[in-house]
């Protein structure tokens, strides 16, 4: 009873939250044009969501790309970590300097210089979601147990197969809680990347959908493709949770 309680609270909780929403707009006569009720933004996504729903599938392409990639070069640079205390002195400084560096700041240099809108907005999402990845899977390697290791020594085993067969798989735990911290942060660095490219006259993305809604007025539009892009972060982050629950429950087995 307890755990069904808990499914519903969430749901119960945004219902009552919409509901005051929308009471206060209609007791306070708010136009829609400062602030839509809810029922304006359903309005509004219905009068547009093939508009929006294509918008959306343009987002989530760069966002699944940006991830991908995010996936393999955290796991190769993590390896190279693990491998060499030389290349993990030269590239941890890096990735961190990367990382703490603004998006806003380097997209438009990125845009500029790759000079393909669809590679260079998979490039800036990159940048802001690998480092999670490599963190995490590098903290993976390091803490395989010393007892699995001084096995795989005894028995003669090469740095390379006690890296593939035993310190890789030991962190695929810490991979997964990487991925899925990466899933909402390429989706946050395609929707900076598409804003800036929108900026600039490229249209593509809710992202262009949003800064367009803005320019008009259309403010009711201009939520609902804020919602749909909260949506789609709830549903990575989920997806990508559940992809590491089966994961891990099949290893136990």
């Amino acid at each position: 009873m307890n755990r069904l309680l808990e499914r519903i609270a969430p749901v119960g909780f945004g219902v009552a939250v919409l509901a005051a929403w929308q009471c206060a707009v209609w007791a306070t006569g708010t136009p829609k044009y400062v602030v839509p009720g809810p029922w304006d933004i359903v309005t509004a996504y219905a009068a547009s969501s093939g508009e929006l729903n294509a918008a959306l599938l343009s987002t989530l392409t760069v966002t699944f790309a940006a991830l991908a990639a995010a996936a393999f070069l955290g796991v190769v640079l993590a390896v190279a970590m693990a491998a060499s205390v030389l290349l993990r002195a030269a590239i941890q400084p890096w990735a961190v300097a990367l990382q703490v560096t603004p998006l806003v700041a380097i997209a438009p240099l990125i845009i500029l210089w790759v000079n393909q809108a669809f590679a260079a907005l998979v490039i800036c999402a990159t940048i802001i979601s690998f480092f999670p990845i490599l963190a995490n899977t590098a903290a993976g390697l390091a803490q395989t147990p010393a007892a699995l290791l001084d096995l795989f020594k005894l028995n003669g085993a090469s740095r390379w197969q006690t890296l593939l067969l035993l310190r890789l798989p030991s962190a695929v735990p810490n991979f997964l809680t990487g991925l899925r911290i990466s899933g909402t942060l390429a989706l946050v660095g395609a929707v900076v990347a598409e804003f800036v490219a929108g900026s600039g006259g490229f249209a593509s993305g809710l992202a262009y959908r949003i800064l367009e809604a803005g320019y008009r007025l259309e403010i009711p539009k201009m939520f609902a493709a804020m919602v749909l892009l909260a949506l789609a972060g709830v549903a990575i982050y989920a997806a990508l949770g559940g992809l590491e629950y089966l994961v891990l429950r099949r290893r136990e087995r």
